[in-house]
């Protein structure tokens, strides 16, 4: 580290805006990404946003199993537009230079959006439980108000549980470069850039990961041992079809979220791999989002018959 750094340092400078360098390639390439993205986008919004409007209509859809999606298509939508508008223009080059404290608050807007949805989708697995082990209680147990409760301790648990973790990487000091290699802000790009001590963030990523993504990994797989084991002592084989059904659309989003989040989050360090960080990154927040309302609505019968009944409608 050279003199100057180390007056930076002493000084508590640090650098107002950062560059994000987005994808590499040619301008062309860079058009094709910016159609893709721009596709996806508008896939993700219109697909959760139909979910939302479904449910919202269709009495047979308004119980707590569709309230939760509700609340994660909500989320979703939120989620990838935190990230592809900012995307096209960083891909574009009208809109590359990004502020440090927006840069703070794109990165704790997204990280507790997705812890968030750890939450919700452990929640989901639960009302399943509690939907396929005990079915004759079912109503009295998840009732309404429950569910509310539940939605909502997602909400505030997954902001609350960033709010160290964002307030820490605020406080890095950052000397130069200014370029961040990605089209977004994360805690990965934060880290590498800092001319300061990083081991407390990167300690506090971990330990955050570890309360949020594996504790409510393991209530959702603990649901699901519960669930298998109650279907498999199902008689008829259709009886065991149909109770799969409920919940094989959630156990397909919980496979590729729970997949990527721990990758990126559960390690000791958050510097290794940056170019495969941001590739799975770009999945989580791109991808994602675009996936669940069509593995909803193509593994999910009454998701189906309600959407079917809207196109009779009209």
């Amino acid at each position: 580290m050279n003199l100057s750094t180390w007056e930076d340092m002493a000084n508590g400078t640090s650098v107002e805006e950062f560059i994000l360098l987005g994808f590499p390639g040619t301008w062309h390439s860079h058009v094709s990404l910016v159609v893709v993205f721009a596709l996806t986008y508008s896939l993700a919004v219109t697909g959760n946003a139909t979910i939302i409007a479904l449910v919202w209509v269709n009495s047979t859809l308004q119980t707590p199993m569709y309230f939760f999606l509700c609340n994660l298509s909500f989320l979703e939508i939120w989620y990838t537009t935190g990230v592809v508008p900012k995307a096209l223009g960083v891909m574009l080059g009208t809109s590359q230079t990004i502020s440090f404290s927006a840069c703070i608050l794109q990165l704790f807007f997204l990280v507790s959006l997705g812890s968030t949805e750890c939450f919700l989708l452990s929640v989901m697995a639960y009302d399943r439980y509690l939907a396929i082990c005990y079915p004759l209680r079912y109503s009295s147990i998840m009732t309404s108000v429950l569910s509310a409760r539940l939605a909502l301790s997602s909400w505030l648990g997954g902001f609350l549980a960033i709010s160290l973790l964002a307030f820490l990487t605020s406080r890095l000091t950052f000397c130069g470069p200014e370029v961040i290699n990605h089209f977004l802000c994360d805690i990965d790009s934060c880290l590498a850039l800092s001319c300061s001590d990083t081991w407390p963030v990167e300690l506090a990523t971990f330990l955050v990961s570890m309360i949020v993504v594996v504790a409510s990994c393991v209530v959702t797989l603990v649901s699901y041992i519960y669930i298998i084991s109650s279907i498999l002592r199902i008689q008829s084989a259709r009886g065991r079809t149909k109770a799969f059904s409920t919940c094989s659309a959630h156990l397909s989003v919980v496979t590729i979220w729970y997949g990527s989040t721990m990758f990126l989050y559960v390690k000791p360090s958050a510097q290794n791999s940056l170019d495969l960080n941001n590739l799975v990154n770009t999945f989580n927040t791109v991808v994602t989002p675009v996936l669940n309302p069509f593995i909803y609505t193509l593994r999910n019968q009454e998701v189906k018959q309600a959407l079917g009944q809207a196109f009779q409608k009209k």
